[in-house]
């Protein structure tokens, strides 16, 4: 099947009413392609499709990505609605800053089932249309906290890096479908997320131990997701893992 032109790419974003989820939303907008925009915020939501306008280029549902049904339906609809799906983002996510023998399991098994189970159908039932529509790419949201160890993320960072290992195993079994799977593991951003979880002790400590001395922008997460998603760019690229962390994972110690 021919490639679609560069205007009629579709592209479903997963988590789209904030943080790096709404960044990559406006990015590709902006590049020229249709988006899809998903996220449990119906208010929000609503504000972002307003923003970016268009209705012939956006299509929004509410989604809880946990919600197999729901999940399957929304990018059928958002299929349906804009063409075809070209790119999907799982950009949904939850996360926690909790010791490990404070975490409770009612919240482990929580931020299991929203970043890595919600990751995985989203994905799946993605990749069932893209496998028949010539193929497509998948970027899916991890973490610098799968990736190290770090303080207070047994939760969070046991679902990112089962994130990170899901991606690769998928980017296997869906390669024969010209179906592209990486990750992006982005170290502290300001998001509103982030900006809940992180207080000035907090920022202080990561800020120390980035070389780079400070956070990332949602955009600047978003341009390497735009990059994983554009087969014109990275069409060989599939099963990797870009850590945007600001040199935080290939450090030692760091230079005062």
């Amino acid at each position: 099947m021919a490639k679609p032109a560069k205007a009629d790419r579709v592209a479903l974003v997963t988590g789209a009413a904030s943080g790096i989820g709404h960044a990559t939303a406006r990015r590709l907008f902006a590049a020229g392609w249709k988006v899809a925009i998903l996220d449990r915020d119906a208010k929000a939501l609503e504000q972002v499709a307003t923003e970016l306008g268009t209705p012939s280029r956006v299509f929004s549902s509410v989604l809880d990505v946990t919600d197999e049904a729901a999940a399957e339906k929304a990018v059928a609809m958002a299929g349906e609605a804009l063409g075809r799906i070209d790119g999907v983002v799982n950009s949904a996510g939850i996360a926690a800053d909790i010791p490990a023998l404070e975490t409770p399991v009612d919240l482990f098994r929580k931020v299991l089932d929203v970043n890595v189970v919600g990751t995985f159908i989203v994905a799946r039932a993605a990749a069932r249309v893209m496998r028949n529509t010539g193929g497509g790419a998948i970027v899916n949201l991890a973490s610098v906290s799968g990736l190290r160890g770090n303080k207070g993320r047994s939760a969070y960072g046991a679902s990112k890096g089962a994130v990170v290992v899901l991606t690769q195993v998928l980017a296997n079994d869906l390669a024969r479908y010209n179906i592209r799977v990486n990750a992006v593991a982005p170290g502290p951003v300001d998001t509103p997320m982030v900006e809940a979880m992180h207080g000035s002790t907090d920022r202080s400590l990561w800020t120390r131990n980035i070389p780079m001395r400070r956070y990332a922008k949602p955009d600047e997460i978003a341009s390497v997701i735009e990059f994983l998603l554009d087969g014109t760019r990275s069409g060989f690229v599939t099963g990797e893992i870009v850590a945007a962390d600001g040199g935080f994972r290939g450090t030692g110690i760091i230079a005062e």
